[in-house]
Order: structure tokens, then sequence, then C-alpha cells
């Protein structure tokens, strides 16, 4: 078989009665986790504008947008996808370097919503859409990510496989929607260079593009056979070096979404664990910010890529900035939603630390990665004293989980202010197999359901 049909002949045997008990639990806290993303992020300006122009663009309505309201099924996918990356509290896949939820979890919900369909069938999309977009993103990993933001490429595959699963393709259908959800896989990282806008349209396109693919094939559109290993395909095109053995090894037989991490920190995944390290030594040592010489970051090459920025000018450039992270957890004790504003930005004492912190690569961590995202940081004192905390995993990753009560009371922190009431719907997201998606998300008003699969 090739790998597009050995992917499809997975998804279509994954079966909600065949899910472990943990499994359920651990997919229904990715739910909960993408949803409070999306509602924190529902009200800033990128969003707004994609919201602003799928009111232009009409639609039936199909399926709920986070903004508010309902419109067609792809105009729910962009706003929500979209939505649920921009405040950087979404989750992440080390090895894979996904953010899933942000792409599988909107185009899911969507279809579910508009054609009816129970939670269970949702959680089981869930899962499979993971899996498959997370086995990719390892075979191709990190070569591919140097230029490729893997969430936007890889996780179109993972969208189209949830939603496939949703409508219920047969192989041959689920092995189109992927050769076409390959052809769609785009997402470049200059946008990093000047903290545009396009990281938010990289998740709305990948869910969009991969609900797309899914729903053609549902209508026999036939896609590439071998859009991976072909000799013009993804693998060739996006990767200098390529493990496919990672596709198919245990594939059925594990469970990739509990390898999922959950943030704690609202910024680039890569500045975690410097900051856990930095606020264990503030805290530990009872250290004041203004005895601080310098700051010292070891750690592998993609944090130097992605986030070494000692001058960022906006809020969100801060997000990916090692620097300011970092000065902002050695100040503040924290690095929440709430520290990330525009009074903090133009913080003189910020600035100040932020010029004391140096950040290099350490052979150690470079040969972890991406299987282990590591850091050691050094904080050296004005009278001398050197303080050192290392971590392999930040806080959230599986080997260092964050609780499922401090996963609620981080989806309440984003969530308190914006819904009427944030503890229900995690009520709701917590029981959610009892429920349909349609209940989870109920308003008063009727909506125009699509026609029922059979």
């Amino acid at each position: 078989m090739t790998l597009s049909q050995t992917l499809a002949h997975y998804v279509n045997r994954t079966r909600y009665e065949d899910l472990p008990e943990n499994v359920v639990e651990f997919t229904k806290l990715c739910i909960l986790d993408w949803y409070g993303s999306a509602v924190a992020g529902k009200d800033t300006k990128p969003i707004q504008a994609i919201k602003e122009l799928v009111e232009e663009w009409g639609g039936k309505e199909q399926a709920t947008l986070v903004t508010g309201g309902k419109s067609s099924i792809g105009n729910s996918i962009l706003v929500n996808a979209a939505a649920s990356h921009i405040v950087e509290l979404d989750d992440i896949h080390k090895s894979s370097i996904i953010h899933a939820g942000t792409v599988v979890i909107p185009a899911a919900v969507a279809v579910a919503e508009a054609y009816e369909l129970s939670s269970k069938e949702l959680i089981t999309a869930v899962v499979a859409g993971y899996e498959v977009c997370y086995r990719i993103g390892e075979a191709v990993s990190p070569s591919h990510y140097y230029y490729f933001h893997n969430t936007a490429t890889c996780g179109t595959f993972g969208a189209a496989a949830a939603v496939g699963k949703l409508v219920k393709l047969n192989d041959e259908q689920l092995s189109h929607a992927l050769g076409n959800a390959g052809s769609q896989a785009a997402g470049l990282w200059e946008f990093i260079e000047d903290g545009a806008m396009t990281k938010q349209l990289h998740t709305a396109k990948a869910a969009y593009n991969g609900a797309l693919a899914a729903l053609l094939a549902r209508k026999d559109f036939t896609g590439a056979s071998e859009i991976l290993e072909g000799r013009r395909g993804f693998f060739h095109a996006m990767a200098e070096s390529v493990d496919s053995s990672k596709i198919t090894t245990d594939l059925g037989h594990v469970y990739k979404i509990v390898e999922n991490s959950f943030k704690l920190h609202a910024s680039c995944r890569h500045t975690h664990p410097a900051v856990d390290c930095i606020l264990d030594i503030m805290t530990n040592h009872d250290i004041n910010h203004t005895s601080i010489q310098k700051i010292k970051i070891h750690t592998y090459q993609t944090v130097l890529n992605i986030t070494d920025k000692p001058n960022p000018d906006t809020v969100y450039a801060s997000k990916f900035s090692s620097q300011f992270c970092s000065a902002l957890a050695a100040i503040k004790g924290s690095a929440s939603l709430d520290d990330f504003n525009e009074e903090t930005l133009k913080k003189p004492e910020i600035k100040q630390l932020m010029n004391k912190i140096e950040v290099h690569v350490d052979p150690y961590y470079e040969n972890l990665y991406p299987e282990k995202w590591g850091a050691k940081v050094e904080i050296e004192l004005l009278n001398g004293k050197v303080y050192t905390e290392a971590t392999d995993y930040p806080k959230g990753d599986p080997e260092k989980p964050a609780s499922s009560e401090e996963l609620i009371e981080k989806f309440l922190s984003m969530t308190s202010s914006k819904l009427e009431n944030a503890e229900k719907h995690a009520e709701k997201i917590l029981k959610l197999e009892g429920i349909t998606v349609r209940e989870w998300l109920a308003e008063e008003t009727r909506d125009e359901a699509c026609d029922p699969i059979h």
C-alpha cells in the first residue's frame, strides 16, 4: 500500500469503542484547551478582520463562529482555527513540532456540528487527525521546520483525516483526501521576521484546506495517490531529510495524542524551557531582578532561529522573543496572557534586562531536539553569585504534565471575561461523550443542517 492508503486504512479502523479511557479523557482536555485558546483570541484584530471578511462572503448558518453567530462550515473553520492560534496558548507536540488542536479540532467541530454528529464521533475523529499529522510531522522534522510551519503543512493532513473520519469516507476516498490535502499544504516561516498576521492564516487555511479535501473526496474528487513518498510529492519537495518509517511504526498500536503538550505560558513554546528555569531560580533563591548582572540561556538551534529577537517592537513579536519572555519571567514572575501588553513592552526595566540576556546553542540540547525541548539557564548576580537551573522538559509536556485541574484553571482564566458561563462550557466539554456537539454549542436560534450522513 502507499503511505496514504496505510493512513486511510488506520483512520477507518479507529473506533470509539476501542479507545482506552485515558485517551478519551485526554482528548477532551485537548478540546477544552483548544476552545479556551479560541475564545481568548476571538476579539483580536487579525481575527476580527477574518470575521468581517466571512460576513461579507455570507453563507448558510451551519456551524458556530467563536466570534458569535453562525456561518457556513468553511467560514466557521477559518475563523475558529485562526482564533485558537493567536494568543500562543494552544497545544504542541514536540517531535512533530505541530499545534494540532488549532487545525484538527476546529475543522472537526464545524463538520460535526453541521452534520449533527455525536461527540463520540468527534472524539474519535480528533484522535485520528492528531495521529496522522503527528506521524507526517515526525517523518519530516526537523529539516522541514526550518522553512515551513509544520502546523500549516502537516496539520492539513490531520484536518483531512479527522473530517474524512466524520463523513465516513472509505479507504479510497480517504486516500484521495490526503492526496489533495498534501497538494494544498503550505506555510512559510518568513512572517516571523516582521511579526506579520500570517501565522493565523496558516492555521485557518490548513484546517479549511483539510476539510475541503475530505468533503470533496466524499463526492469522489480524486487526489494524488502517493502525495507523501511520490517523486514530486511532499517528502521530496519539502524536506531535506525524511524518515518515512515514522508513518507506520506502531500505527494502530499507540495513541500519539497522549504525547501532546499543553502550554502554560502565553508565548512561543521554544521560549518555555528558559522561562521555566528562570521562574524556578528567581523563586527558589528569592532573587530580585535588579540584582541581576547577566542571564545566559543554553539551548537548541531552533530557539535562535525562531525566537532570538532582542528588540521586539510589537506585543505579538514579544511572544517570539526569548529575551523578552525571559526578562518578563524574571521581573513579573510569570508569562501569562495578561502579562503581554503594550505597557509591559515599553517598560524600561524589561528593556534593560533584555540587554543582559544571551542565548547560545548547546550541543547537548541540540542533539536531543526535537524529541526534547530543553534549556539550561545561568543567572549571574551583581555580587558574583551564579545560580543554574536546567530542564529537558518544559511544564506541560507529558514527562512534566499539567494536571486536569491546572488545565481547567487555564481555561477559566482565558474565557471567564469572554463567556457568560465559562464553568458551564468546561463542564460540558469534560462530559462531552454524553451530549452532541450541537448541545455543547447550542444557541437559541435554529441553524441550517447539512444533509444527514449515512
